[in-house]
Formats: C-alpha cells, structure tokens, sequence
C-alpha cells in the first residue's frame, strides 16, 4: 500500500447551523487517483475549499506528508503542492492560452521590480521557459493546442478550455491534483477525450496523485483506484468502484428508500 499523502482527520465546516463537512477522517494516498463521490450537498467541493485554504476548517486538521496544512493561506498550500481546479471555468477569456497556463506557477516566477526592469536577459529566459514548460503541457493533451499558445483562450473550445485549466493546476508540478468536475458542459466523447488526457498525464507524472469530483460513474469506474462516498459531510464507504456501486447505503443516498 502507498504512503499517506494527505491525512484529514475530524475535518469539520459549519456554515452558521449548517454542517457541510461533519468530523471527517478521510487518508489519500500517493500515487492513486481517487474518485470523490457522493450526492448533490454532501460536502465535496467544501471537501476541496478547506483543503486549499479557500475555507478555514471550523475544527480537524489536514496534513500534507506529515506537515500540519490546516492554518496556512491559500498561496502556502499550492507551495506544499497542492493545486486544483474549479467546476466553473476560472479562466481569462481575453488573455492568451499560455497567460492562462502560466497564472498557476505565479508563485514560482520572480516578479520583483528590480528583476523586471533591470535584468531582462534572465526576465527574457524565465518567460522563455515558461513558455516551454507550458507548451509541452498542452501537448500532452493536444498537439492543437500548443500550436495556439499565444491565442485567446476564448477562442478555442470547451475541452481545451478544460485542458487549459489543467495545465494551469499541473505547471507548478503539484504532489496533489484536485479536480473538481472536470467534464461539466462537454459531451460524452469529450469526455472520454479528457479522461484519456489525464490517464496520459498520470502515466507521464510519476507520483502525481489526483482526487477527482464527478458525477459520470463511467468516468469514476474506468480512471479511478479507490472511491471514497460522502453524505451529509460524512464518509459513507469507500472502495473500488464495484465496490462502492454495489453498496446498499450508496443507493440510498442517492436514489433514496425505495
């Protein structure tokens, strides 16, 4: 079994009398991808919000290999490598394809006054490698793609919008990938292209460990390792998808008693 990458335990989130995350343990281990499911509310996205410091936990602590994360900033979390990506596009229409990508190693890049006006030649190479690092990203995903870095990212389509997205999360080189549904307004066959993208990535990424929100089960069943269910902030089972899907408390939460 791989090592414990990221530990919650007792991750609680009250919102007023509402209790979206509810003294939560969950582990996720090195290496795996695992599927986070569980009914409209059950606290997913909220699950990733803490993590990423979006959220100050109400109670419960999160550690990254063994580090206390739980009071840190949003920008301390991506340096531990941490990074994710949102349901709703977070892009900027109006900037270039590789403005979008290079906005996720922001932390990374030397943006000092001193460095930007003084020293162009070095400003010159890290721009030039970044652009490098980020056009070998979207080629992983589509060779299209990287030939249109210096393009609107408004100009191309949904699934490279998506693929922008994750490009931007990955070229900071993260431990820990967050996805939060990465399929939500393509097709069912950009779907399977974007699942057999992050298989791609996954295999190119040695130790890259990525939780995934979504609610195509054909999706959770042909990329995931292990399953962890969520209901009313609390986990309701884990396993392999079979596993999950064949679970009477499963189908209650989401199809209710019959």
């Amino acid at each position: 079994m791989n090592a414990t990458l990221l530990e919650c335990r007792g991750l609680t989130m009250k919102f007023g009398g509402v209790v979206a995350l509810n003294e939560l343990d969950l582990d996720i281990r090195q290496g795996e991808v695992l599927g986070l499911l569980g009914p409209n509310g059950s606290g997913k996205t909220t699950f990733f919000n803490v993590v990423t410091g979006i959220y100050a936990a109400s109670a419960g602590s999160i550690r990254c290999e063994g580090r206390d994360i739980s009071k840190l900033t949003p920008q301390q979390i991506s340096r531990t490598g941490i990074t994710r990506t949102f349901q709703r596009s977070r892009l900027c229409l109006e900037l270039s394809v590789f403005d979008n990508i290079a906005i996720g190693d922001h932390q990374n890049l030397n943006n000092g006054l001193w460095f930007n006006l003084i020293r162009r030649a070095d400003l010159e190479k890290q721009i030039r490698d970044t652009f490098d690092r980020a056009r070998a990203l979207a080629k992983t995903f589509s060779p299209t793609l990287s030939e249109r870095m210096l393009q609107p990212a408004g100009s191309v389509t949904m699934i490279d919008r998506r693929r922008i997205e994750i490009c931007r999360a990955l070229i900071s080189r993260p431990k820990l990938l967050l996805l939060d549904e990465p399929s939500a307004g393509m097709t069912h066959e950009e779907t399977r292209e974007l699942m057999d993208d992050i298989m791609m990535v996954r295999e190119r990424i040695p130790g890259l460990t990525v939780v995934i929100i979504e609610h195509e089960m054909n999706v959770i069943e042909r990329i995931t390792d292990r399953c962890v269910v969520l209901n009313y902030g609390r986990r309701l089972c884990e396993g392999t998808y079979r596993e999950i899907a064949s679970n009477a408390d499963v189908q209650e939460a989401y199809l209710g008693q019959s």
